[in-house]
Parts: C-alpha cells; sequence; structure tokens
C-alpha cells in the first residue's frame, strides 16, 4: 500500500514538473497564435470592407507570412508598403 502510494505521489510530482516547465512556452505560443489570428481577421475586414472604396491586399504567402508573424501591425505594414511607397 506505501508502495502505491509512493508512486502516486511520484506521478503527481513528475506531472507537475512538466505542467511547470511547459507553461512558459504554451503560453507564448498562444500569444503569437492570437496575434497571428487578430491579423488575419483585420486583412479579411480590411479586404472586406475596402473593396467598397477600392483598399484591399491581395492574398498570397508572402502577405499572409508577414500578416501571421506581425498581427495587426503587419497588416498595417502591408497597407503603407501598398498605397504609400
Amino acid at each position: 500500500m506505501l508502495y502505491l502510494l509512493l508512486m502516486v505521489a511520484a506521478a503527481v510530482a513528475l506531472i507537475a514538473l512538466f505542467i511547470r516547465i511547459i507553461r512558459l512556452p504554451l503560453k507564448l505560443i498562444v500569444k503569437v497564435l492570437l496575434h497571428a489570428a487578430a491579423g488575419f481577421v483585420a486583412l479579411f475586414v480590411l479586404n472586406f470592407l475596402g473593396s467598397w472604396v477600392g483598399i484591399y491586399i491581395e492574398m498570397n504567402w508572402i502577405n499572409s507570412l508577414i500578416t501571421g508573424l506581425l498581427g495587426v501591425p503587419g497588416v498595417l505594414l502591408l497597407l503603407l508598403i501598398k498605397y504609400v511607397l
């Protein structure tokens, strides 16, 4: 019985240690994914609403990569590059 309790305690300690180790990278991954999703939503809304006034950004792999990495500031950067430069 004591052996079983020690095994359960060791398993709980290992699980707690594992969760503590992966928690920080997991937070970073979730943050990056949220920023990327916000960027893609902003790009979609810009293309949907901007089509009425002639403002749009083409959907290609370079623009998707910039939007995915930078999020909403990436969409603003693409607008700046297309319409100002």
